[in-house]
């Protein structure tokens, strides 16, 4: 069953004795953000070179894919809509599996890219937005490039004791959020140890780490920055969102359906992103296979009637400009 939302969405309360939004800059930050945005793109250039003369096989585009998929999911169901924005319930052995698999996808620990998330969302292209092309200094390039990778430099550590208590109060999550580099590490032995026992090479196992490894987070990467820089430039905004976020049917495919950007925040507890029905967004249809199998609840939805009413909001806005 679906249940109605608000356009409300879940703001974090404000902590009475500060107003600081960040907290200090956790020791070898530095080194990890230079790792998981350098690393990726030499390893795409390594399968280039590998892969010339040799092609690329069945095997590599299944682990390339398959990974994908996973831990792509696990930032989308899990780490999104789940832990950041409760769009749903879940069995507390399915809340430890999501919180893995979006790890997985090596985007940073689950507590502060929960923290970021809801932090963008309270501030979304404002000041203190951690990630807006329409705040800061510069021309338009400079601040896409800023807004797509270069924010995560600056590395600013957004306070997890004003924007997740909630998460930082269950142990499982803790446990979870702690281990993300044993997670990071998984999520490359699994493609290599495939790669390898498949072919029963060790160029197996490398082309497996390669291309189901660092060449998927390379990939993973810029489709998930590119909610955050290109779905606030170009697209569609059907709803008055009070910023600008945008729909764009190419990033809302290659997200798992992430890129309907707008519905998602005129309606940011939805676990439905794609609220026409020709905006495909696959996140909403695992989401909606786990309630039929009893591995999610309470899935909520914005009402057909609140939507006409919030596209009728925004065509009144439009005919007013």
């Amino acid at each position: 069953m679906s249940s109605s939302i608000s356009t409300k969405q879940i703001t974090p309360p404000k902590q009475p004795h500060t107003t600081e939004l960040h907290a200090p800059v956790k020791r070898g930050a530095r080194f990890i953000v230079l790792v998981s945005v350098v690393l990726p793109p030499l390893a795409l250039i390594a399968v280039m070179w590998l892969a010339w003369g040799n092609g690329f096989s069945v095997l590599d585009l299944c682990l390339l894919v398959g990974m994908y998929i996973v831990a792509g999911l696990g930032i989308t169901v899990g780490f999104h809509r789940y832990f950041t924005h409760k769009a749903f319930e879940c069995p507390r052995w399915v809340k430890i599996g999501l919180g893995i698999t979006g790890s997985m996808a090596v985007q940073g620990d689950l507590f502060w890219w929960c923290a970021v998330h809801r932090q963008h969302h309270q501030h979304s292209d404002e000041e203190h937005d951690p990630h807006s092309p329409h705040v800061g200094q510069g021309g338009p390039v400079r601040r896409f490039i800023y807004s797509h990778f270069g924010w995560l430099f600056k590395l600013e550590q957004p306070d997890q004791d004003r924007y997740i208590p909630d998460l930082k109060a269950d142990p499982d999550l803790r446990m979870v959020s702690r281990l993300f580099p044993v997670w990071a590490f998984i999520s490359m032995l699994i493609p290599t140890v495939l790669g390898g026992v498949i072919t029963g090479t060790w160029l197996g196992a490398l082309t497996g780490l390669l291309w189901g490894g660092l060449v998927r987070v390379f990939v993973e990467h810029h489709i998930t920055w590119s909610v955050n820089s290109v779905c606030h430039i170009w697209g569609t905004q059907p709803f008055e969102s009070h910023d600008h976020s945008r729909n764009n049917p190419i990033i809302g495919i290659f997200s798992l359906g992430e890129g309907w950007h707008n519905n998602h925040h005129a309606f940011p507890t939805s676990a439905k992103h794609g609220l026409a029905w020709w905006q495909f967004d696959f996140t909403w249809i695992t989401i909606k296979c786990m309630s039929f199998l009893g591995l999610a609840s309470k899935l909520k939805t914005p009402s057909p009637d609140r939507i006409a009413r919030a596209v009728g909001d925004q065509n009144n806005k439009t005919s007013h400009t």
